[in-house]
């Protein structure tokens, strides 16, 4: 049997609506999309080994602490409060694996460019080129 296909999302999950986790277990309510970052202080430094192969990384840290997280980079990340019964609702972030960004929803969600920190750039583009309102 071939493996299911991700399924493709085209827009955001609206903020204070609630859905159940894919097995069941929980419920949660969004409280909005985030980009889902990996620090870099975080990196374990070098092991005590006496003999280092070559070609082994550089400790330095040099650029930014905080970049996107390669393994989340294609799917929705959102912030949530976890719903679960008799528990106090707890804040955490989801990332939907099995959901894939289209790719002009992807370029907003992680985008490079300097033009994405603009102010009027809060919303992602809507199918046909016009930002939600």
């Amino acid at each position: 049997m071939p493996p299911l296909a991700p399924s493709q999302v085209q827009a955001l999950l609206d903020p204070g609506s609630e859905h159940t986790s894919p097995g069941g277990q929980y419920s949660y309510r969004v409280l909005g999309p985030c980009c889902r970052l990996f620090d870099r202080e975080e990196l374990p430094w070098p092991c005590c080994r006496l003999a280092w192969r070559s070609k082994e990384p550089s400790w330095r840290r040099i650029g930014r602490r905080f970049v996107p997280d390669l393994a989340s980079r294609r799917c929705p990340s959102y912030a949530v409060e976890l719903l679960q019964p008799g528990y106090r609702p707890t804040r955490t972030v989801i990332t939907l694996f099995p959901q894939r960004l289209d790719s002009a929803l992807q370029e907003w969600w992680y985008s490079k460019q300097p033009a994405s920190l603009e102010p009027g750039n809060a919303a992602p583009p809507a199918l046909g080129g016009r930002n939600l309102p």
